[in-house]
């Protein structure tokens, strides 16, 4: 049995801790509704699964012609998603399993998103998961997104932590690959099974091909001590 060492975990936030994407889809349909562009559908949605609001808001404005600034879209996209957010979020409950079961080795834990600070915020208390991550890091903060590795360099940065002791959770394929270019390891839990042999997920060192119906608290926490 190996030992976690000077392990850090640094989870992606929106479908890898909790299952936001309903909320967050729910908010995107009406804000492209609300500036001429109806008909967003769940499939639509899968494809900006895993990149930050910033750098989705910007897609939109070029693919649905949206004359608003990309700043004002932000913030009523939050506003929108927070009105739900604040209702329900589910935790996976394997996932909270698995950052109670690190809190207890003592593994110093942060949290890495591209959502924005406030929606961070707000999810973390509400659920409760607030007392665990030492970090807290939005892509707000960075000057470039997943794929890019820079909220995971920056999260490691804040913790003291070498990239090589980091540890990713991650449920997309950006943030896989944000991982592998910041020399990290990986675990993948595919929100979007069926995306699991996209090549990014490849660089993983763990793959839960049927995302989080096939995540197991205890299998991931071993993988990661060396077991």
């Amino acid at each position: 049995m190996g030992t976690l060492g000077d392990t850090a975990v640094v989870f992606d936030l929106d479908g890898t801790l909790v299952d936001s994407e309903p909320n967050y889809y729910e908010a995107a349909r009406e804000l492209l509704a609300a500036h001429g562009a109806p008909g967003f559908t769940w499939e639509d949605n899968a494809a900006y699964v895993g990149i930050s609001t910033w750098e989705t808001l910007g897609l939109w404005k070029e693919r649905y012609g949206i004359a608003a600034p990309r700043a004002e879209l932000v913030d009523e996209l939050d506003r929108r998603y927070l009105e739900r957010a604040r209702v329900s979020t589910p935790v996976f409950p394997e996932m909270r399993t698995f950052v109670e079961l690190l809190a207890a080795e003592g593994v110093p834990m942060a949290v890495a998103s591209g959502s924005s600070r406030a929606a961070i915020e707000v999810i973390l208390a509400g659920t409760g998961l607030d007392v665990y991550p030492r970090v807290v890091v939005s892509a707000e903060e960075v000057a470039r997104g997943k794929p890019a590795p820079d909220v995971f360099l920056e999260a490691a940065r804040r913790l003291g932590a070498a990239p090589a002791d980091c540890v990713v959770i991650e449920d997309a394929a950006p943030g896989a690959a944000a991982a592998h270019a910041a020399g990290m390891r990986c675990v993948a839990v595919p929100y979007v099974p069926a995306q699991a042999d996209a090549p990014p997920f490849a660089t993983a060192g763990l793959l839960v091909r049927g995302g989080q119906a096939g995540f197991r608290a205890r299998e991931a926490f071993a993988w990661i001590a060396g077991g």
